[in-house]
């Protein structure tokens, strides 16, 4: 959560994802304040999600694109699981503002859970929460 949780995080990542690179790009489509999007792209940047790769506007100084790293890549299903929750509960009568279709084919794409042992489309209420190889126990505090 301390590269999620911070407020307006989800928003770029979500600019980023449908092809908006540059910071004045994200900053028109979005209202966000330019320090907090200075911030959050350096967030980004520094936990290796995102990636910088200058360009330059001719007549005008380099500046940066911010695009995906592999680990950003593999955020993708959290940002589609965001979507469908909107659509699910707060999209307008008409329908969602976006969709997401799969490019081969164009049918819609799903955040599912499945498990290894190929178990498709796994309900939450199926799954079970365990400490797993890296748990430690608690200490109390003193």
């Amino acid at each position: 959560m301390a590269i999620l949780g911070e407020r307006w995080t989800i928003v770029v990542l979500r600019e980023v994802f449908n092809g908006i690179f540059r910071f004045d790009d994200m900053r028109e489509r979005t209202s966000i304040p330019r320090q907090v999007l200075t911030n959050r792209l350096n967030l980004l940047v520094d936990n290796g999600v995102l990636r910088r790769v200058p360009y330059r506007e001719p007549g005008s100084r380099a500046r940066d694109e911010y695009r995906l790293t592999e680990k950003g890549f593999d955020l993708y299903p959290l940002l589609v699981a965001v979507r469908e929750w909107g659509d699910r509960y707060l999209a307008d009568p008409g329908g969602p503002p976006l969709e997401t279709v799969h490019r081969g084919c164009g049918g819609t794409v799903h955040a599912v859970l499945v498990c290894d042992q190929g178990h498709s489309d796994v309900s939450p209420r199926d799954v079970l929460p365990q400490p797993g190889p890296g748990a430690r126990r608690r200490t109390p505090a003193a």
